[in-house]
C-alpha cells in the first residue's frame, strides 16, 4: 500500500507555503500508509555548514549537552534547533567528521538525514499527527518529498519509515516491493556501502547513491536501476538541486504527475494533488513504465 507525494516549485514566491502544500499532500494519503510518515525538506542550508537531522525516542535527552560535546569534539560551531524527538544540527563545514563523531560517541542516536540542503523528520503515527509535531505547515523550503507507510511486511518502527537518506542530501521514498534487494544488499556491501536496516528501500536509496558516486547523472543513475532492481516500484527522489520519478516497467503501483508554470508535483493519488495552487491548469499524466523523469533547479525535465 503506502503512500508516497513531492513537490518541487519552480516560482520562488511559493517557497514559504512548501510545507502547507506538503502537509496537505502527505493528509491527503493518510488512508494508504496510517502507521507512520515521514517528510524530507530541501532549501534551508548553505554551502559553508552541513545539517543533520538526528532522532532518539527518549522526548527528555539533552540534545544542548550533545550539541555542547560535538562542538568540543570536533573543534566546530554547531548549532541546534530542536523539534520534538528530532533535533537539527548545523555543523560548520561538511558533515562526514560529524557523523564520524556521533558512530563513536553517540551510536544510541539515530541519523535521520544529512547534507548542506535537507532536514528529514519520521515518526509513528497517522500522518495528521506526524505533520502537526513537526510543524510541517510553517516550513518553507525549495521542494520536499513525503510517506505515509502501511507496515505490512515489518514492525511499525521510525527505523522502517522513508524516506532512506544514502548520501548528502539524497533522499528517496518508495510504493512496492523489491525482488533482489538481499543480492543486491551484499553486492552494495562489497562496494563500500553500510546498512541500518533491513528495509528494501533502504538498499533502493543506497543503490542511486553508489550509481551517484560513479559520476552518473541522476537520470542516468535511475536508468541503470531499471537494470538492476527487480520489482514493483514507483520512487519519488529528491537530491539538493533535483527532484525525480520513476515506476518499473509493469507500473502496477499508482502514481501521478502534475505540472503547471509554478511547480511539478507527484502523488500516488490525483486526491494528493488536488488542492495544489492552481491545479486545474495543470498538466496532468500517469508516468509511463521503465522511464525516469527529472526536474532540476535550473528550470526543465528530461527523461
Amino acid at each position: 500500500m503506502c503512500g508516497i507525494v513531492g513537490l518541487f516549485l519552480k516560482n520562488k514566491a511559493l517557497e514559504p507555503a512548501l510545507g502547507h502544500h506538503l502537509a496537505g499532500m502527505l493528509l491527503a494519503m493518510s488512508e494508504r500508509g496510517p502507521d507512520s510518515a515521514g517528510i524530507a525538506i530541501y532549501g534551508h542550508g548553505s554551502e559553508a555548514a552541513g545539517r543533520l537531522t538526528l532522532f532518539h525516542p527518549d522526548p527528555g535527552l539533552d540534545w544542548a549537552a550533545l550539541a555542547a560535546a560535538m562542538k568540543a569534539g570536533l573543534g566546530r560551531n554547531v548549532g541546534l534547533t530542536i523539534k520534538a524527538n528530532h533535533a537539527i544540527l548545523v555543523v560548520q563545514g561538511g558533515t562526514a567528521p560529524a557523523r564520524a563523531w556521533l558512530k563513536a560517541n553517540r551510536p544510541d542516536l539515530r541519523v535521520m538525514g544529512y547534507g548542506r540542503a535537507m532536514d528529514v523528520f519520521k515518526d509513528m503515527g497517522r500522518p495528521g499527527d506526524v505533520a502537526a509535531r513537526y510543524d510541517l505547515a510553517h516550513m518553507g523550503g525549495t521542494h520536499g518529498i513525503g510517506h505515509t507507510r502501511m507496515a505490512t511486511e515489518s514492525a511499525v518502527t521510525t527505523e522502517h519509515s522513508h524516506p532512506f537518506t544514502a548520501a548528502d542530501d539524497l533522499c528517496l521514498v518508495h510504493n512496492g516491493s523489491l525482488s533482489n534487494h538481499n543480492r543486491l544488499r551484499e553486492w552494495l556491501k562489497r562496494r563500500g556501502q553500510e546498512f541500518e536496516t533491513d528495509n528494501d528501500t533502504e538498499v533502493a536509496a543506497r543503490y542511486f547513491a553508489h550509481r551517484l558516486g560513479e559520476g552518473l547523472s541522476l537520470g542516468e543513475a535511475l536508468e541503470a536501476g531499471l537494470k538492476d532492481l527487480d520489482g514493483f516500484y514507483t520512487f519519488a527522489m529528491g537530491t539538493g538541486d533535483g527532484f525525480a520519478v520513476m515506476r518499473d516497467g509493469i507500473a502496477c503501483k499508482p502514481a501521478m504527475l502534475a505540472e503547471t508554470d509554478d511547480w511539478v508535483a507527484m502523488s500516488s493519488e490525483y486526491r494528493g494533488l488536488a488542492a495544489l495552487p492552481g491545479v486545474e491548469k495543470a498538466r496532468l499524466w500517469e508516468p509511463e513504465p521503465s522511464k525516469a523523469y527529472v526536474w532540476h533547479r535550473e528550470g526543465g525535465a528530461h527523461a
